[in-house]
């Protein structure tokens, strides 16, 4: 083939804007890193039992969107999180897969008699990833920013105790007091992914008020500073995020080498559930996790007509998940001059009989049966199958019954026309759309078996596919949609995890974000048992308190529960100390431990 020199000019000239643009923002979104050297091994280093690695190579995922923020403290969004975790890490650790607490940055800690006091000691000589030294100010600091009302951030409501916040008192430079009011149920529990953030970088952000305004996605890789086993190297808007790893990590294997092995990790922007899965069968990807159940056939499928000598993957079912999918409607107290027809619907949807019928009309054996092929668990209320232990025992998931959503619909003023079209009390057809990602397929089918079952009750239903950052902003900002379905889970198996969707302040209470009027007497009751069991140490009267809000939720409907899917992974084969977990994230939880084992190393 004859090769030509094209100069500059001529290929600026060929391009679009858009690839102009995403040229321009390849290029100064690429970091002048170098091949750094690793920290002296001094300190106090954490020291892991895994099975020691070879380092070297690159690990390739897949994401099904784009992260929307770098910023640790208002990510809220699954692929944001997903990159922040890789990247920074908190004083005390869930491990996903034990599901006990293990030391992080802190060394040790002790707790008073009362289990209101905690005494902890960092680790010495740890430094973040521009090599500068952590100590007690970063962990105040920390604490402080997300602790001040003013920066609203996601994580304040698992910080208030009793109604007050944690106070955080440095001892010395690497002692702090942490003082919580109030016994805490879960205790140090509260520590994890709570990211201690670099004072020397963001003193002056939250000085100023523009906290929230660092660490966007434009920002140049060097800036977004953490304590995690990789830091950020380049962004490619719309193709990928790689990262390389940290040459400061605070973590050596048994044979006194420093963590990570990988040396590269990079992330790929698949905005759909087939193409990740083509992407992992053809080795493109090499970690795959949230499985649709009809792809995880199909990979099992495929790797049974394999010679076994040419099996490039392995598949794992985990069983029941911390997932669970659920549909809710629009029920922001809008401003008055908001769209009209919006605020015409909501007085269907604010009517407890309209989604109980909803609830009741939607076959949740079939959505297992039909979207996971088994592989899911029909919902009572928002505890999902994997938390069986907090799961009310005397709440069963609804089971289809038409006649008796007919019947609800009827004594609170709806009616059918000939044709069999539901109308309200003023002769309006009920039609409403449903929001969901494009990139969920699952969630998609689901939002399609809802429209036809809704469709027998004489509703016309809409399904809009979005892409999901355009979605979650629809939802959380704009508050422009009428009913939408999605997913949570996958933080920790305590019921602390769901406070901020249950309660009427948290960052997940997605069916009313915007509040102008009273609560209602349920929601209090609600945020009252929430705050209660926070600090209940008795597990028995605990389980008692969540039992009561379960009943409430399933009474209300604020939101309408459907399945948890099963936790479905792959991993490609050679790749050393995969141990797939229920938490999330299912697969990258011990990131720093993978590696690449001869002649599988990428």
């Amino acid at each position: 083939m004859e090769s030509r020199r094209i100069g500059t000019n001529q290929r600026l000239a060929r391009l679009g804007l858009s690839q102009i643009l995403c040229l321009f923002l390849t290029l100064t979104l690429i970091t002048p890193w170098a091949r750094a050297e690793d920290s002296p091994l001094t300190g106090d280093l954490l020291h892991v039992e895994q099975e020691p690695g070879t380092p070297g190579g690159t690990l390739v995922i897949a994401l099904r969107a784009e992260p929307r923020t770098f910023n640790p403290i208002f990510a809220v969004d699954n692929p944001s999180i997903t990159v922040i975790r890789r990247l920074m890490a908190d004083l005390i650790h869930i491990n996903r897969q034990s599901l006990a607490t293990t030391a992080a940055l802190a060394k040790s800690w002790d707790v008073s008699p009362d289990g209101r006091f905690y005494i902890v000691e960092l680790r010495r000589g740890i430094r973040f990833s521009d090599g500068q030294p952590l100590d007690a100010d970063d962990v105040v600091f920390t604490f402080k920013a997300i602790l001040d009302p003013r920066t609203a951030a996601p994580q304040r409501a698992l910080l208030i105790v009793d109604g007050e916040p944690i106070t955080v008192k440095k001892l010395d430079t690497h002692r702090l007091e942490f003082d919580l009011k109030a016994p805490y149920a879960v205790g140090d529990r509260l520590f994890d992914s709570v990211p201690i953030l670099p004072r020397h970088r963001l003193a002056t952000a939250y000085g100023e008020g523009r906290l929230a305004e660092v660490w966007g996605l434009d920002t140049p890789p060097q800036e977004v500073v953490g304590l995690g086993p990789f830091r950020l190297d380049r962004y490619v808007p719309g193709e990928r995020l790689e990262m390389v790893r940290n040459p400061h990590y605070w973590k050596v294997d048994s044979e006194g080498r420093r963590l990570p092995y990988l040396e590269r990790l990079t992330m790929l922007f698949v905005p759909n559930a087939d193409a990740q899965t083509i992407r992992f069968q053809a080795g493109e990807a090499h970690l795959t996790d949230r499985l649709g159940a009809k792809n995880f056939a199909l990979l099992e499928r495929h790797r049974a007509g394999q010679n076994r000598e040419r099996r490039d993957y392995v598949l794992q079912d985990l069983g029941k998940g911390p997932d669970y999918n659920f549909l809710f409607f629009n029920l922001n107290d809008l401003t008055d001059d908001a769209d009209q027809a919006l605020h015409a619907k909501q007085k269907w949807f604010r009517k407890l009989a309209f989604r109980r019928a909803v609830s009741l009309a939607i076959d949740r054996q079939s959505l297992v049966r039909l979207v996971y092929q088994g592989k899911a668990t029909p919902l009572a209320t928002h505890v999902p199958a994997g938390y069986a232990e907090w799961a009310h025992a005397d709440l069963a998931p609804t089971v289809r019954d038409l006649d008796h959503a007919r019947r609800l619909l009827s004594s609170d003023g709806f009616s059918w026309d000939k044709s069999g079209a539901l109308l309200d009390d003023t002769g309006q057809p009920i039609e409403f759309s449903i929001l969901t990602s494009s990139s969920n397929r699952e969630r998609s089918e689901i939002a399609t078996i809802i429209q036809s079952d809704l469709s027998e009750l004489g509703m016309q239903v809409h399904v809009m596919p979005m892409e999901f950052r355009a979605l979650v902003h629809r939802v959380t900002q704009s508050h422009t949609y009428e009913a939408c379905i999605l997913g949570l889970g996958g933080g920790d198996v305590d019921p602390n995890s769901a406070i901020p969707m249950l309660t009427s302040n948290g960052a997940n209470h997605f069916w009313q974000l915007s509040r102008r009027n009273a609560l209602p007497a349920w929601q209090s009751e609600v945020d009252r048992l929430m705050a209660q069991q926070f600090g209940t140490l008795d597990p028995a009267k605990r389980k008692q308190l969540y039992d009561r809000v379960q009943e409430l939720v399933a009474d209300n409907l604020p939101m309408i529960f459907m399945v948890s899917p099963n936790v479905l992974t792959g991993a490609a084969k050679g790749l050393g100390n995969f141990k797939p977990a229920t938490l999330d994230h299912f697969t990258l939880w011990n990131v720093d431990e993978l590696f690449w084992r001869g002649n599988a190393q990428r």
